[in-house]
């Protein structure tokens, strides 16, 4: 996909990928509930937490799409978490400075130190790949806890600014992918074994070829290359369909 084609596609599941995004978290709001939030409507019977996330995810992914030419460095990233952990979080938008525990497992972040994150960030900033530099980006954040709150959160979307910003696809981990992905997140915390939780990742990137995941979308267009091969002694039949 070309970058504006990504973009659309970002646009066009906007409520989607806010509504996974918070899923992933534990927000327990439905998907016409939060079109509802975004569309402005009073929804009753929904704690104000659950509101306030759904809001800031809809302003974090809003400027995910409209930084694609930005840098991405620590304040970059420091920026986007303010925008999602906004009134949720100790100090949103600043690198975590105590300790935190995580559920499910005995592994112990430690605290990060700026420089430490910076050179990090450069190290996969290097990857040539986008999709391995979104996956890599997403593992570590989530695995360093660099954030006293919305880890997660600021992960997927820190994934997309790579993958939109060169046509690589949306990330969007939804309910049938929530298993998987907890799984291996926890094999993550556990190991420092970032392969199985990547893999799992991979299958939850959408492409504009009816939405599907980026490893089919490689299938339909080996499929697609093989078709034009055998179409083409038939070039100069007028009756020649030519895929777009």
């Amino acid at each position: 996909m070309t970058r504006n084609e990504n973009v659309f596609l970002a646009k066009k599941l906007f409520t989607e990928l806010v509504f996974n995004t918070a899923y992933i978290e534990g927000v327990n709001v439905t998907f016409p509930q939060t079109q509802a939030i975004l569309d402005g409507a009073v929804v009753n019977n929904i704690p104000v937490s659950d509101i306030q996330t759904v809001l800031n995810l809809r302003d974090a992914w809003k400027f995910c799409l409209e930084t694609l030419d930005e840098d991405v460095d620590l304040s970059y990233v420091c920026r986007l978490n303010g925008l999602v952990s906004r009134n949720e979080s100790l100090d949103w938008g600043h690198l975590r400075s105590g300790q935190v525990y995580i559920s499910g497992t005995e592994y112990i972040p430690p605290v990060p130190a700026a420089n430490e994150v910076q050179a990090r960030l450069q190290s996969i900033l290097d990857l040539q790949d986008p999709v391995d530099r979104a996956l890599a980006c997403f593992c570590y954040t989530v695995h360093s806890q660099l954030f006293w709150d919305g880890n997660k959160r600021t992960g997927t979307i820190l994934a997309n600014r790579f993958l939109i910003a060169e046509g690589a696809g949306v990330l969007t981990i939804g309910k049938s992918d929530s298993v998987e992905f907890n799984t291996t997140l926890l094999h993550l915390y556990d190991t420092a074994d970032p392969t199985p939780l990547k893999k799992c990742l991979r299958g939850c990137i959408k492409s504009l070829d009816a939405r599907q995941p980026m490893n089919d979308r490689f299938a339909a267009a080996k499929a697609q290359a093989e078709r034009h091969n055998n179409n083409r002694s038939s070039i100069d039949h007028p009756n020649h369909n030519i895929d777009r």
